[in-house]
């Protein structure tokens, strides 16, 4: 098969971003500066109506799942943040580089394309290695080249490994500023231990596993690399069967409405992250795939839910009119994602035109942003994982919390992981029950209660429940940077 060039590759993926900008102008008039703060729209009656207590006055939890970026590498040298040692202005970790015998620090990366490095179960132990905390330019330069699919995460992207590389608030003007107004989390680790969908199951389930019969939880045991394959990937021509017992199952029993919304365009994850090769994979709303697992859950097919799993169009239109559901989870496609080597810039417009339309609606008055990306991607982090059981933590990745009610310019040191935000969901929604085989109503063999772990921090600190709620931050949507971006086709 013949391979694409990698110039033709991100000229491809430059066009896809500039259509995603053009739709985008339909919904929302950009400000006239980076940052613009207004009224909801609503009324100032409506404004201040909400009487609930608490964690109740959040209404609508919206979780946004971005991809493949470290703690360090976006939020490194993030005033007050736990970030790359350093002394005197100068930075006091390196990596050893087992090419060259040199160990290498970190540096400012200005690029808008990156690399990054493999990021499966085997690339994560490494990369930790013991605690060291060392093993990510090895293991990048151990990654396989010139890959059929570029976004393989077995692969790397890039000639000389960038893996050290750190980005700043030059480069994620919109990131840094969401830290800024409100409140970046510097612990929150990936719940797993590998790729992308293991992390996207324990985002609505809490586990990764491999079943072998339909609805029956216990055929199903732990898989922290190989849970069932989506069809379409490695040849898998059989649905996968998902019989635990997953978030929306207990949503559903109390009645709480949920959607999962997708970007039409490709996975660029291959199904298992220490594959040789593979090609990119097309998703949609109605195509089951490593970002998109719900339809393969037996819980939503049986409780007539797979209509929930919706386009982004809807969740836009849904944010506009006042109507989205209690709980709201989206995923990319690969174009927007950041996932090397997606162009940081397209990731950058893509959440903020997301953030800016929920701010602009109705739902904003009461709602909660949960803002994270679902692995390191092979980029480095100095902060060795905590561990709860046999499947992670994971490494280190960025977090941000965007509300009304979350606190301003906060940084929350708390160990945390998406495993937070399930519980927020049911201490919110569903009067703190857990996915818990001794108390759900379903019992499957997972090794243990994520929601209940001694390790885990509450995730309502990040909030004043008894502030004044705040008006909407508008920001630009194509925000001035210093991002270098990738040279044009032919070059």
């Amino acid at each position: 098969m013949r391979r694409e060039s990698f110039p033709r590759f991100f000229l491809r993926i430059m066009s896809v971003t500039m259509l995603i900008a053009v739709i985008a102008a339909s919904f929302f008039v950009a400000a006239r500066a980076n940052r613009v703060d207004q009224d909801s729209g609503n009324g100032q009656n409506d404004w201040d109506d909400n009487r609930a207590v608490g964690i109740h006055k959040i209404k609508h939890i919206i979780i946004i799942m971005q991809e493949n970026r470290s703690f360090d590498s976006y939020f490194g040298t993030y005033p007050g943040a736990e970030g790359i040692p350093n002394k005197d202005g100068e930075f006091t970790v390196c990596v050893p580089n087992p090419d060259t015998g040199a160990c290498v620090k970190p540096y400012h990366d200005r690029h808008d394309v990156n690399g990054g490095g493999p990021h499966g179960a085997s690339n994560a132990v490494a990369d930790v290695d013991g605690g060291k905390m060392d093993g990510f330019i090895a293991q990048a330069l151990n990654a396989s080249k010139g890959c059929l699919n570029p976004d393989n995460p077995a692969c790397t992207n890039s000639a000389t490994p960038d893996v050290m590389g750190y980005h700043d608030g030059r480069e994620i003007p919109n990131y840094w500023e969401y830290a800024n107004q409100f409140v970046l989390q510097d612990h929150m680790f990936e719940p797993n231990a590998s790729w992308s969908l293991p992390a996207h199951l324990f985002e609505v389930s809490e586990w990764s596993a491999r079943c072998t019969e339909h609805n029956d939880p216990s055929s199903c045991k732990n898989a922290l690399q190989n849970p069932g394959n989506p069809i379409g990937f490695d040849g898998a021509t059989k649905a996968p069967i998902y019989a635990w017992t997953d978030l929306t199952y207990l949503l559903h029993k109390a009645g709480v409405n949920w959607g999962y919304y997708v970007m039409e365009g490709t996975e660029p994850d291959c199904e298992d992250d220490e594959q040789e090769d593979c090609l990119p994979v097309m998703q949609n709303a109605k195509t089951p795939g490593i970002w998109n697992p719900l339809p393969y859950f037996d819980t939503v097919k049986n409780d007539g839910e797979l209509g929930n799993v919706q386009t982004m169009e809807n969740f836009i239109l849904q944010a506009q009119r006042g109507t989205l559901p209690a709980v709201s989870w989206i995923a990319p496609s690969g174009d927007v994602s950041e996932h090397p080597p997606a162009l940081i810039s397209a990731g950058q417009t893509y959440v903020t035109h997301l953030i800016n339309t929920v701010m602009q609606g109705p739902n904003w008055k009461d709602c909660a942003i949960f803002l994270a990306w679902d692995d390191w991607g092979g980029f480095y982090d100095h902060i060795v994982p905590v561990k709860v059981d046999e499947n992670g933590y994971g490494l280190r990745v960025p977090s941000i919390v965007i509300s009304p009610y979350a606190k301003r310019g906060f940084i929350n040191h708390q160990t945390l992981s998406f495993d937070s935000y399930v519980k927020f969901i049911e201490d919110d929604f569903l009067g703190g029950q857990r996915l818990d085989p001794a108390t759900d109503g379903r019992p499957d063999p997972r090794p243990d209660v994520r929601e209940i772990q001694p390790e885990l921090g509450d995730l309502a600190k990040a909030f004043d429940f008894d502030q004044p709620r705040r008006r909407a931050l508008v920001l630009n949507e194509h925000p001035s940077t210093d991002l270098i971006p990738p040279p044009p086709s032919g070059n």
